[in-house]
């Protein structure tokens, strides 16, 4: 069975939430491989700036902004298996 989301089909279930949501997975909880801290410091920046306007739209009335903001916020506090297996530290400096 294929899913389509807005005539856009989606391969798997982050897609599917990517397309529904309108949230970059990626942008909020990280890459599954390693970044330098410079695209580390940019992706979180821009993270920041885009859960700022959400929250900003969710506070005007927007009600699904405020559930995306939701949903964008809980992901900046997960750490994907793969890069937790690997050793990779989180930004608290311990090991994931």
């Amino acid at each position: 069975m294929r899913t389509f989301v807005a005539g856009q089909e989606a391969y798997g279930d982050t897609e599917f939430a990517e397309l529904a949501l309108g949230i970059d997975v990626d942008l909020f909880r990280g890459p599954l491989e390693s970044e330098t801290d410079g695209a580390r410091a940019a992706r979180e920046d821009a993270a920041r700036d885009v859960l700022a306007d959400l929250r900003a739209e969710a506070e005007a009335g927007d009600e699904i902004a405020g559930w995306d903001a939701l949903y964008a916020d809980a992901l900046t506090r997960t750490v994907p298996f793969l890069r937790s297996v690997r050793g990779h530290r989180s930004r608290t400096g311990e090991a994931a």
